[in-house]
């Protein structure tokens, strides 16, 4: 059962309030009232009354008709100006109430926009800024601004932190790549030093994609920046032709978005399900439409068998099915990453389960874009 607003239930109070006390006036009024005329009619009094005999009974009862009548002009219009004033109270306490929470409502829709916005961190440069005497309202939404800018300043500092190391530890890497390349091409180098430097080029390549990763999770976890019209179509067919053996579907899939970022999204699945596959199996790839507005990217393999549970701690940064699948595979544990934080960051969200008989099903859903250009095209024509 849907519970009533906040403003509902003090609307309700302040007209039952109000009711109540009016209905405990509108009784003693008329407990005094009919006290005062017992005292103030006489018989006396209703002996000029037209039809009144002058028996004792007949005065007696114009007597108490005159009273009933006195008490129930009382009682209805009474009931009448209740029933009037009631519904003004209602209608003001309604207003009342609505200003009072003001406040808290616009706190309410700071809050709910910084909960909507794509990444963990969007939005948290907002602030409510009330504005208002000191009281209990202002004090909660100073607090809740106070509490924004701290996290705002966490994340911010955790982002440049990271980008920064990367960038200072790639700098090392490429000049260790530089001298072992030339290490090993020296005519003269011995056999043990060539095969000992291939195996310290490829550990390089390997921190290497490791700091590049960091990298991209930096920059999909930061802003945006102007969108540009991207359909997912072609960005997998452009992947897809960099690893022949690729099954596509590549229907229309119009979105807004980075295009670099997508790009890298589409690669990490595309490789993520080539190096996890079993011998002799196969990787598709899936772009279209779909009529809630949005677009889904679908790429399965037959890979291991994985327990579904597992399925979840993949999308962890460093996070691996098993240490036997990770031998003699390329990788930094960051694809899967990458991917959720570019989807988050384009407004969408990854789903991933497991196939039967092995492997792994990714579906990315991404807000649609309006229309396509080659629509727009054909409405200026």
């Amino acid at each position: 059962m849907k519970r009533l607003t906040i403003r509902t239930r003090l609307t309700l109070m302040y007209g039952g309030l109000f009711v109540l006390a009016a209905v405990l006036l509108l009784g003693a009024t008329y407990a005094l009232m009919s006290r005062q005329l017992a005292n103030d009619i006489s018989l006396t009094d209703v002996m000029n009354v037209p039809g009144v005999t002058a028996d004792a009974d007949g005065r007696r009862q114009a007597v108490e008709e005159s009273r009933a009548d006195a008490l129930t002009a009382l009682l209805t219009q009474g009931a009448i100006a209740l029933v009037l004033v009631g519904a003004g109270a209602v209608a003001i306490g309604w207003l009342i109430a609505g200003r009072m929470l003001q406040p808290i409502d616009r706190m309410t829709r700071v809050a709910r926009r910084i909960a909507d916005s794509p990444g963990a961190d969007r939005g948290l440069h907002e602030r409510i800024a009330l504005d208002g005497p000191p009281d209990e309202v202002k004090r909660l939404a100073d607090t809740f601004d106070l509490m924004l800018e701290r996290l705002d300043q966490s994340f911010e500092g955790q982002r440049r932190f990271v980008a920064n190391a990367s960038h200072e530890l790639r700098t090392p890497l490429t000049l260790n790549r530089t001298l072992l390349e030339i290490a090993v091409q020296r005519g003269d180098a011995h056999e043990q030093v060539r095969q000992l430097g291939a195996t310290l080029l490829d550990i390089n390549s390997r921190h290497e994609r490791l700091i590049d990763g960091l990298l991209t999770l930096a920059k999909s976890d930061g802003e945006l920046g102007e969108l540009s019209y991207v359909d997912l179509a072609d960005v997998v067919t452009h992947v897809a032709g960099q690893h022949p053996g690729v099954i596509v579907s590549a229907g229309e899939a119009p979105t807004m978005g980075n295009a670099a970022l997508l790009e890298r999204l589409v690669q990490n699945l595309v490789e993520n399900g080539i190096n996890y596959n079993v011998p002799d199996g196969w990787v598709r790839v899936t772009t279209d439409t779909s009529p809630h507005g949005t677009v889904q990217l679908v790429v399965s393999n037959t890979g291991p068998v994985i327990p579904p549970y597992e399925v979840s701690g993949l999308f962890e940064p460093f996070r691996r099915f098993t240490a036997d699948r990770l031998a003699g595979r390329p990788g930094a544990g960051l694809g899967l990453s990458i991917v959720r934080a570019v989807a988050h960051a384009h407004g969408g969200h990854v789903h991933a389960r497991v196939r039967e008989g092995g492997g792994l099903l990714v579906k990315v859903t991404l807000p649609s874009a309006a229309r396509s250009p080659r629509h727009r095209a054909t409405a200026t024509e």
